[in-house]
């Protein structure tokens, strides 16, 4: 059982008393049957609601019965009766605490296990074969030999090491190595520097948190099995700077004025992929340990939606000065991911595969967040205290980026040119065997 979490009602309690037949079908666009969980929610909560009913009565007992004993001891009258009923109220309220107890830990399970309702403009389908296509920038170039792909390239030119990876530590782990490694910095540098001249401020987070992190951005308990977890401790090493990031407003209040908090944050990565086997298990697309800088956002909920749309933009905006070809598409409920309401995934090219590739996920999670993780605004308006809503994506995958480059922009020599925009941070033009150390 993790942690308690902050807002307790990762999906709105009260939203689910109201029209649970709304819920019920938002959910079910997943391609899932969510009615037993929700109604068995329901009935649960109904459960407690009524045992708090009977504490507060049994609470007004208490304190009338209270009130007589300490009247008869003054008029030094016999308490005796009065005591043993005490006493059966007692019993019976610390019976109903516990029963409230257990219900309300079942009801956070429940809780914890339903992922977010998606949002009414995503397309309804079953996987990633109805994900909708938003737009396609700029043609795949066509080169007249034969392409290479990139893991070929980067062991031609000596800057991938899979061999040595795999012998100092096992499968899906790369070495960069010379102009390779200064590649990936190069990278990482380019992101950073382009998303704080756009306003987002530069966080480094720690690359290990604890459960109540993990839980707040929803990694936990549902994707338990894709992490890593450092053994006979309640440390986790994180698969996003998302987590981190995110929770640093955990259990704050935020001000309104404030909002969008724009955060740009670069981190290593660390997934164990369980159940991707076969998957794109050649180069470095899919490793256990990977470079990655992260955008986030926390925005008032009436903004969430254009503040997607602005991320998407960012994140784009990096391939299109990198001048590498790519689309954008929306996902379906099908292909959601679980904290989710609505996605964009940016898909680069990749020569070799012949295929788009995913570089980026940008996603809205309105209060699905804020809610685990108990993070609020103050609402200049009412007065109260309400749920920012967050969002994340990718700016961008920085090893799936590196792999676009070599593929496409390798040559027919066998060289890969530096796109423009790195070239001031590499201090080469392209990458060759000359080169390459």
């Amino acid at each position: 059982m993790p942690e308690r979490i902050g807002g307790r009602d990762v999906l709105d309690l009260k939203k689910l008393r109201n029209d649970p037949d709304t819920i019920i079908h938002s959910l079910n666009r997943r391609g899932h049957d969510y009615s037993s969980a929700v109604n068995g929610l329901l009935r649960i909560d109904k459960k407690r609601r009524e045992l708090m009913a009977k504490m507060e009565s049994l609470r007004f007992e208490q304190n009338e019965a209270n009130k007589r004993i300490a009247k008869l001891v003054k008029d030094k009258e016999d308490t005796t009766e009065l005591f043993a009923k005490f006493r059966s109220i007692s019993s019976l309220a610390s019976d109903y605490k516990s029963q409230i107890s257990d219900l309300e830990k079942e009801q956070e399970e429940i809780l914890l296990s339903l992922p977010n309702t998606p949002h009414c403009d995503v397309p309804t389908g079953l996987s990633d074969r109805e994900n909708k296509e938003v737009r396609r920038v700029d043609a795949p170039k066509i080169n007249n030999f034969r392409n290479k792909p990139h893991w070929q390239i980067g062991a031609d030119l000596d800057i991938l090491d899979f061999s040595r990876a795999s012998k100092i530590t096992g499968s899906r782990f790369v070495v960069y190595k010379g102009l390779g490694a200064k590649l990936e910095r190069a990278i990482i540098s380019f992101f950073l520097d382009v998303h704080t001249k756009n306003g987002f401020k530069e966080i480094l987070p720690p690359y290990i948190v604890n459960s109540k992190s993990m839980t707040g951005t929803g990694q936990l308990p549902k994707f338990s099995e894709d992490t890593f977890k450092l053994e006979r401790s309640d440390y986790y090493l994180i698969p996003t700077a998302e987590v981190p990031v995110t929770n640093l407003h955990s259990g704050e209040i935020l001000k309104e004025s404030e909002l969008p908090v724009k955060y740009c944050s670069y981190s290593a990565c660390f997934r164990a992929e369980a159940g991707s086997a076969g998957k794109d298990t050649k180069g470095i697309i899919r490793q256990h340990q990977f470079n990655k800088v992260e955008l986030v956002k926390f925005s008032l909920p009436e903004n969430s939606n254009d503040e997607l749309e602005s991320l998407l933009e960012e994140a784009e905006l990096i391939l299109k000065i990198l001048e590498l070809p790519y689309r954008v598409v929306c996902l379906c409920t099908g292909d959601l991911g679980f904290s989710s309401a609505k996605t964009y995934d940016i898909e680069v090219w990749m020569p070799s595969y012949d295929r788009y590739v995913e570089i980026s996920s940008c996603s809205n999670f309105l209060d699905f967040q804020s809610r685990r993780a108990n993070i609020k605004y103050k609402n200049s308006r009412t007065g109260t205290n309400e749920f920012v809503h967050t969002l994340n994506g990718s700016g961008l995958a920085v090893g799936r980026t590196f792999a676009a480059i070599l593929e496409n922009y390798q040559n027919e020599d066998g060289s890969v040119s530096i796109p423009e925009a790195l070239r001031e941070y590499m201090g080469v033009n392209e990458i060759s065997v000359d080169n390459s150390f």
